[in-house]
């Protein structure tokens, strides 16, 4: 595990400051529609420019190079004064940088609109470099990637952490040693990628309560019938985690029927033709009532099918948890939107930008974007 450097008390005036950031934001009809990622960058940039910086940020928008960064442009606008321009490589891009005044900001386009960035090619790289005299990542939700804007570029500048990544790195160490009682909360799905994480953290938390759909693995493995529910191609078998006390499984579900109803059904009665959606509410007050202030609770993932719209428990735990007094570590993508929609951000101690970056942190100490800073 790793601890990482941010700028303190360099001296910035003048200086052009490379910004890695993470807007990779939801967009509909040209709007952003959940600014969370942004919102989380801003006391780097407001630093950057209070101290005379003049900021370049760069960042990548969903995963096809057509898509671009403009909603995101006409978003940051009530936050601050900024400027974009609209490519990411060439003479104009060089002018509007050199343009630039103390205190200044520009946005370029998607980084993934070229595909060198993926590829983390050296040239790309160097080019990127070339934009900037120094390199702050303020992107944690991508520092799991080895991209040429997150390992590439700081092998030709000085580097730095973001204040907000810098933060993401403090709080998720803190996991590693959770107060008692502690509780792990992992759902959604992709078992091949999270069951690591079980492992690692069975022998930390007391109790690690296993949602989504990854209990239907689990279910399965101990020869209780899911209907129709959905599962992977992970075997647990032989897996500690089948015959643990520790790992909890939810007592009832909410499940959906061939022909559309809705129904809350005990865990070990669904029937051939049911399909589990969501965790019931006897299971959402047995979770909740494990909470102690003092404790800790580390959360990923979903507690349903959030994308279908079964976000009863979901939210329902959220709620639990902002008011139990924990010391309270979450992320992933549909648990944060949960969180953002019942407005409970500062109820929670850190609530993480990251949801693949932050597994693969909790599972193996550092990430790619972290080494790279220290390289």
């Amino acid at each position: 595990m790793h601890s990482v450097t941010t700028l303190a008390e360099k001296d910035l005036k003048g200086k052009r400051v490379l910004l890695r950031v993470g807007f990779d934001v939801p967009i509909d009809k040209g709007e952003v529609t959940n600014d969370f990622r942004i919102r989380e960058a801003l006391p780097t940039v407001e630093f950057l420019t209070s101290h005379g910086a003049r900021v370049v940020m760069l960042s990548h928008i969903g995963r096809q190079k057509e898509e671009t960064l403009l909603p995101v442009y006409g978003a940051l606008q009530k936050y601050m004064r900024v400027s974009f321009v609209p490519e990411l490589i060439g003479e104009h891009v060089v002018k509007r940088i050199s343009a630039l005044a103390n205190g200044d900001v520009l946005l370029l386009e998607n980084l993934r609109s070229c595909e060198e960035e993926i590829a983390n090619d050296e040239v790309f790289a160097k080019t990127l470099a070339s934009y900037g005299d120094l390199y702050v990542n303020e992107a944690f939700s991508v520092a799991h990637r080895a991209h040429a804007s997150i390992v590439g570029i700081p092998q030709y500048l000085p580097s730095y952490a973001g204040i907000g990544f810098a933060r993401e790195v403090t709080e998720l160490t803190k996991a590693f040693t959770p107060t008692s009682p502690s509780v792990f909360v992992i759902g959604g799905a992709k078992f091949d990628t999270k069951l690591p994480l079980v492992k690692k953290f069975l022998p930390l938390y007391e109790k690690i309560y296993v949602c989504g759909a990854l209990a239907h693995d689990v279910w399965e493995a101990r020869g209780v019938s899911v209907g129709g529910s959905l599962t992977s191609d992970v075997p647990l078998a032989d897996s500690d985690i089948i015959n643990s006390e520790k790992v909890i499984l939810p007592v009832d579900v909410r499940v959906e029927t061939l022909d559309g109803r809705v129904r809350v059904e005990k865990a070990d009665r669904v029937g051939g033709g049911d399909i589990i959606m969501d965790a019931g509410a006897a299971s959402v007050l047995a979770m909740v009532s494990s909470l102690r202030p003092g404790g800790t609770v580390l959360w990923n993932g979903p507690l349903g099918f959030y994308e279908r719209g079964f976000t009863d428990a979901t939210e329902a735990f959220a709620e639990g948890v902002a008011l139990a007094g924990v010391r309270s570590i979450v992320g992933g993508g549909d648990t944060v939107a949960s969180i953002e929609k019942l407005g409970l951000n500062k109820k929670f101690t850190h609530v993480s930008t990251g949801g693949g970056a932050m597994l693969e942190f909790l599972e193996k100490g550092t990430l790619p974007g972290i080494d790279a800073l220290h390289k």
